[in-house]
């Protein structure tokens, strides 16, 4: 099993910042991937931003240049820096993980979620 945790979030005023951090732990072999997805009221799911262990970044549209994805897949840790933050981010932000863990001789794979933190932006 492999559990997620964050921390960060709250409530900031537009323009404000905000600082979201994530860590895996269990047993874990190796991490493919790890990021950030947020669902706001009324609407589904969005990637926000993932990194590789390719060292690839992806993020969405709608929060280039703002927000910073940055992490240690090696150590299981990613952070999500928000900056220049708009009302239409407030949202459920939720860390994800994908990988391979380790059982009983075997290498299955994993793909996680954390149990989601609130980031709200006032107008």
């Amino acid at each position: 099993q492999v559990q997620l945790v964050e921390s960060g979030g709250g409530l900031v005023e537009t323009g404000g910042s905000l600082r979201l951090s994530c860590a895996a732990s269990g047993s874990i072999f190796s991490i493919n991937a790890m990021g950030w997805y947020r669902r706001a009221p009324g609407k589904q799911r969005e990637l926000v931003a993932v990194l590789t262990s390719a060292g690839r970044f992806n993020y969405a549209d709608s929060v280039k240049g703002r927000f910073t994805i940055s992490g240690d897949l090696g150590r299981n840790t990613v952070d999500l820096q928000m900056n220049s933050l708009k009302p239409e981010d407030t949202a459920v932000y939720y860390c994800n993980a994908e990988g391979l863990w380790y059982y009983s001789g075997t290498y299955p794979r994993f793909d996680s979620w954390g149990q989601g933190t609130q980031v709200t932006v006032s107008s």
